[in-house]
Formats: C-alpha cells, structure tokens, sequence
C-alpha cells in the first residue's frame, strides 16, 4: 500500500508518481453487456488502424492526388519540422525524410502506394491510444485521492478511511446526467466543452466516472504526454495521441479518419471544439469543426451501411474560479503568439509546484470547477428526448435518416455534410453562451475592468494594461456595482441565458469581494488586486483583464446606463 507523506504535498506527488504500479494480473478482456464501447477497444485497435489506413488510401485514389506530390508534401513538413527540434526525434528520423524527398521521384507506382501505406500505417499507430480496464479500475480509485492529497493534504487519511472525497467538495456538476447515462446506451455521445486549461480533460474525465456515464475517447496534445502526473492515464484510458507541430496535410487526414472510424464503432468521444485553450479567457466564438465533422461523416456513413446507431453532441461547459496556467495563456493572447505558438510547453501545467499552489489555494475558494452539461443535440443541430427521438422546435419527432437521404438513399456527401457542420456549430456556440458559469472571480474583475475602461477614454487595450496600480475603486461603489450587475445576471439567469456559480447566487456583495481579493492573493505570480482603507487597487490589469473576460459575451446586458458606454468598448473584444 502507498504511503502519502501528509505534511509536503508535492513530495506525495513524486512519491505516488514513482511508485511501481501493481497492476492485477492480466486476463483478457471478457465483454459484458453493460460494458462501456471502450473497453473493447483493444480487441478492435488493429482492425481500426487497418481501416484508417485503407480510408486514407481511398481518399487519395478518389481525389485523384498523385502519390509523389502527397509524399513530397509529407516529407517537406517533416523535415522543417525535425530540423527545427534538433532532438531524439530528429536524429531517428531526419535522415528517412531527406531520403524519402531524393527517392520518391524516382519510384515506380507500386513502390509509392508501398511508402504511402508505410507512411499512414506509421501516422495512425503513433495516433490510436489504447484502453486498459484494470488501470480505469486504479483511476477511478486512485486519481480523487492523490487530487485530495495535494488539495487537502491533512484530510486524506480521513479520505481513505471513510470513503469520502475533498475532490467532491471542489468539483460541482450540473445538467441531467440521468438523461446522458439513457442516451449512452441508446447511441453514441460526443462531448463539446469549452477549454479553459490542460486540467479539463482531467477534470471532465473524473467527472464522468463520479456521474457514472462511460469513458471517452479524446485526442490529446502529444507534449502532454511528458507530463508524469498524467501521462500514465492518458496512455491506457483511451487518449489518442494528437502530434500538433506536425503540418502535413496527410497527418490531418489521419487524425479525421481515425476519429470519424471511432464515432462509427459506437466509441464515446470528446472534442475541444476550440481546438486550443482559450488565451484570451473568452468563451470560444470561433470553433474549429474539423473533429465535429468527423462525427456528422460517421452518421453518414453508417446510414448508408444501413446502420442507424444515433450521435448525440453535448454541449459543455468547463467552468473556473482560477485557472492555473492564466499568466502565460493571457500574454500569449495579447502578443498574439498563439497564432504561431500552437503549442504552450514551459506553462504553469508543467510545474509541479504550481499545481500545489494552484489546489491548496482553491480550497478556501468556492467550486475550483463547475462543470455543467448542456442539453443533448442531434447531428444537425435538433434537441433530443430522453428516448433519442429528434425534436423539432415545434415538438414535432424528425427523422434524422432524412438528412443524409439523397434520391431515397442514405449516401456520403462531402459538401452537404460540411454545411451541417456548420449549422452544427453555430448551436454549439449558442449553447456555450447559455450554458456558462460565471465565477466570483470573474464578476469582481469584470466590474473593476470596467472602471477602468470608463476612467481611460480614448485610450486602447494595451495602454490600458500599463496603468498598473492606478485605477482603484471604494468598497462602496464596488459593492454597489456588483450589486446592480448580480440582479442583472440573476435575471438573465431565469430567462435560461447564463449561470451563476452558488456563491454567486446566494452570497452577498461584500462577501464576493472579501472571497475573490483572498483568492487571488498569493497564488499567481503577481498580485491582482489589493485593498487599504477601503480601497481597492487593481494592481495587475492584465490579469484582471483575463478573468473579466468570461463576462465579455454579456458585458451590455449587465450593464447600467451610466456605465454602457465602457461595457459597449469591452463587447467590441468579441468581434
């Protein structure tokens, strides 16, 4: 059994980390009917990447490409990309690109579609993840244990003898997650969330097994693979490998095969329909659909198999008071480096201390996470019952086998199915917009940004963000703002056009003040916000600017007459 050194949380970390893991002894996998898809999926990961392959062959067939201008493609992006790494990576492979770039002109056309399958057999297998029961059975157990030993380190002796969770304390869900666990035995559920931070798909996965829904598969980052703290999940829990430095148009071919054969086979998924974590702190407007649209090709596909295995989108929303890696998300934001900068390795999800740091500060705060499940949506954007009927706004039942219907057949068409993934994500965003929590945290910023907009007329975002330790407010017109800006949103609340986390619904305006101040006091590397006398001053504008702006959706709906011209200026970061 592990023993947890109590008094130095980061030291139980590393100790729970290094550890050798017993795993029980291996016996193969015997289905039950209740089982989730992805415990299969070992049984069928050959099978798959076989058919991702020969997809992938297909398409070029079909697309009439010639084989050496794919390979060549292939080839440059991997060499720029290797020669730009000048690591392990590069030194193994460097050296089978530049040849391949001498070599392919001078093949015959059998030894090109002999390196294409190489190529893509390569691309998948380095892709599909891998599912194994026993380590699911070691998280379901373990990982809420070593989350309470970081977050609560005093109570996880308690913990361990009682049964209980700190972790239950600091993750709040919402939604019918009694509907979602009837839809998952009806048909196949692809989870949108919103991204805030690396910890989503931790946080979103812990939640699904608290509610008991089944696992997912999802693509993550390669890079967060080197994390140790999660790695071990990710490599056995279904997590397929996403490589985002590689460029080559082929890997993106690979990647949308891989998940619409997935969807297919009746694997529950999840999706980032934002692509990336969201730099500026903003709930996601522009959605990347992609992945999505691999699940509007799998509906399609199996229609035309004669299949009719539903798919379910859900609509979520992953919801902080503080979120860990906000210093380097926001500067990135605002240098725009994330348009170059896909990839954020040296940010504060590495750092182990800052994971203490993070948990232990957000045990005083309220929910560190609120994770709220929107309602279920067909494939093309319709509401379903808890029986997975389509429903139109009018309550009459579609059929859904009617979207794909061309000439009475169920059939694949690439530009009709992309016009209803588009339709698709325009209801996703609208959900997001609905189905948001709004934090404390954000409140507060949101309403001492918003003085500080009124008290710089004129001047733009970024000479803004140099006025540190200027613009301050008295407790009382802070209190009196809030206050004018909480009934607004209670309001927007019943019409079914926001959330409120608890604190937010129950707790007065000076106690949300005296709560955000305590929370974000000691835990980011600069001091946000600070009172004296009475006052108080916004000492970091920058990151003030990033908390508030989870409220930029619903800035003039908040908003008094007095102070709509400031909030119209903060709408206008949306567009």
């Amino acid at each position: 059994m592990l023993r947890v050194d109590m008094k130095t949380p980061a030291r139980a970390i590393k100790q729970f980390l290094t550890k050798p893991i017993m795993l029980p002894r291996f016996r193969a996998h015997v289905p039950r009917p209740d089982d989730p898809p992805v415990f299969g999926f070992n049984a069928e990961r050959d099978d798959i990447v076989r058919e991702v392959v020969r997809r992938m062959e297909e398409r070029c067939e079909t697309d009439k490409l010639a084989l050496e201008y794919v390979i060549n493609e292939v080839a440059y992006e991997e060499v720029r990309r290797l020669e730009s790494q000048r690591d392990s990576e590069a030194k193994e492979s460097l050296g089978f690109w530049k040849g391949t770039v001498r070599r392919v002109g001078k093949m015959s056309e059998r030894e090109r579609k002999e390196l294409f399958h190489d190529i893509a057999e390569r691309m998948v297998k380095d892709i599909a993840g891998n599912f194994d029961e026993r380590v699911y059975g070691i998280a379901t157990n373990a990982v809420p244990h070593l989350l309470t030993s970081v977050m609560k380190p005093g109570s996880i002796a308690h913990d361990l003898r009682h049964g209980s969770r700190a972790i239950d304390d600091m993750l709040r869900i919402e939604g019918s997650s009694e509907l979602l666990r009837k839809l998952a035995k009806k048909g196949t559920i692809v989870y949108v969330p919103t991204h805030s931070s690396n910890l989503d798909s931790v946080a979103l996965g812990y939640a699904l097994m608290r509610e008991n829904l089944p696992p997912v598969v999802y693509g993550a980052g390669k890079n967060l693979f080197t994390n140790p703290i999660i790695s071990f999940f990710m490599h056995n829990l279904g997590a397929y490998r996403v490589d985002r430095r590689v460029r080559a148009a082929l890997y993106k071919d690979a990647l949308k095969a891989y998940s619409t054969v997935m969807i297919e086979r009746g694997y529950h998924s999840l999706f980032f329909p934002g692509g990336t974590r969201s730099r500026s702190g903003m709930v996601e407007r522009k959605l990347k659909l992609g992945l999505a649209g691999t699940a509007v090709e799998a509906f399609s596909r199996n229609h035309a198999k004669g299949l009719s295995r539903p798919i379910f989108f859900v609509p979520t929303t992953i919801n902080y008071g503080l979120v860990l890696e906000a210093e380097t998300l926001v500067e990135d934001w605002l240098k725009e480096a994330g348009r170059s900068r896909y990839i954020i390795d040296d940010d504060e999800f590495s750092q182990l201390d800052r994971w203490v740091a993070f948990f232990r500060k957000l045990v005083g705060v309220e929910s560190a996470c609120v994770i709220r499940f929107g309602e279920p949506i067909d494939p093309f954007g319709n509401k379903v019952d808890e029986t997975g009927r389509s429903i139109a706004p009018d309550g009459r039942t579609i059929d859904v086998a009617s979207y794909v219907m061309k000439r009475g057949k169920a059939c694949l068409d690439t530009k009709r199915d992309a016009a209803y993934t588009r339709e698709l994500g325009q209801v996703i965003q609208e959900a997001f917009s609905r189905e948001t929590v709004l934090m404390a945290t954000q409140i507060v910023s949101h309403v001492l940004f918003r003085k500080l907009v009124k008290e710089t007329p004129g001047v733009d975002l970024f000479g803004r963000l140099r006025h540190r330790g200027e613009i301050s407010m008295k407790r009382e017109e802070l209190r009196d703002e809030l206050h004018v800006v909480l009934e607004k949103l209670k309001a927007m609340e019943a019409r079914g056009e926001v959330h409120l986390s608890q604190k937010s619904q129950t707790y007065g305006a000076d106690e949300l003040i005296d709560r955000v101040i305590a929370a974000f006091v000691g835990y980011h590397r600069r001091t946000i916000l600070t009172e004296k006398d009475g006052v108080i001053l916004i000492e970091d504008p920058t990151l003030c600017l990033y908390y508030q702006n989870r409220m930029v959706g619903y800035a003039e709906r908040v908003a008094d007459e007095a102070n709509l011209p400031a909030a119209r200026e903060i709408a206008r970061m949306a567009m």
